[in-house]
């Protein structure tokens, strides 16, 4: 009796990535937490603006001490986007509420997104029928530079919306309308920096949710202050181009390190 030998075809890195990519992207599309996310960024930017209108010049009095504190809202619109060079170091209302507040949201999408994988058992099957680590680091990586500039983009026509509800000057003071563009674009390759960190956090966590958040916000805020510095409203192409440059090597760099997180550890 002839003996056959049954050979399994070999896949290539470029079809593994590519199935494992069409997976990712339809959970993103058809699960609520996506949707949830952008429609959170789009409406934070409009109630800022609203709310720190209404409140502009309002004094509110320490009954303690008696001291009085002038609220100050936004003199235009596109500071809800970041502030201009050399105003990025104080600690007010407007230099704490704008776009830079979205990289923790982005977080939360991550270890979201992730967590789910491996309380559902997905991961280890996953990983035992078919996917390699490091097509599932690049995946997550992709998605979530997708979905974190899906964020800021829906932050940015929020906050149109909301400068025209509000009434607020759309007057660029300190920057001109290329600065603008430049300022989005930084800060979406900015987000290259942020969600490999995330996705390092998220797999060495796996299914315990709250410690990916909390282990991701934590990473987050040593990195936090440094946005409105290399990012501002009057953002240069150089630091455009620096944001690119270091969002390529983080997603390189950490991406390789939450392979062998995911080599290392138990998948449970």
């Amino acid at each position: 009796m002839e003996k056959r030998e049954v050979q399994f075809e070999k896949q290539s890195f470029a079809t593994r990535l590519k199935s494992m990519l069409k997976v990712d992207f339809r959970r993103t599309f058809t699960t609520p937490l996506f949707y949830i996310m952008i429609g959170v960024c789009f409406v934070i930017p409009i109630l800022i603006l609203i709310m720190t209108t209404a409140m502009d010049g309002t004094v509110s009095v320490d009954p303690q001490t008696g001291k009085e504190t002038v609220i100050e809202g936004f003199d235009f619109v596109w500071q809800a986007i970041s502030p201009v060079s050399g105003s990025s170091g104080g600690m007010d209302l407007t230099s704490m509420c704008n776009i830079n507040m979205l990289y923790f949201l982005i977080a939360v999408f991550v270890c979201l997104f992730v967590s789910a994988d491996f309380k559902s058992g997905y991961a280890k099957n996953l990983f035992t029928v078919r996917a390699k680590k490091n097509d599932y680091a690049i995946s997550k990586t992709l998605v979530g530079l997708f979905a974190g500039a899906c964020m800021l983009i829906a932050y940015f026509f929020g906050t149109v919306l909301g400068g025209k509800l509000s009434g607020l000057s759309f007057a660029l003071v300190g920057a001109s309308k290329v600065e603008l563009v430049t300022c989005m674009l930084a800060k979406i390759a900015l987000v290259g920096v942020f969600v490999p960190i995330f996705l390092a956090v998220s797999v060495a966590a796996k299914q315990k949710t709250w410690l990916s958040i909390v282990g991701s916000l934590a990473a987050g805020m040593l990195l936090y202050s440094m946005v409105p510095i290399i990012t501002p409203l009057d953002c240069s192409i150089v630091n455009a181009l620096m944001c690119v440059v270091g969002g390529g090597l983080f997603c390189v760099g950490i991406g390789a390190v939450s392979n062998v997180i995911l080599k290392k550890t138990s998948l449970v």
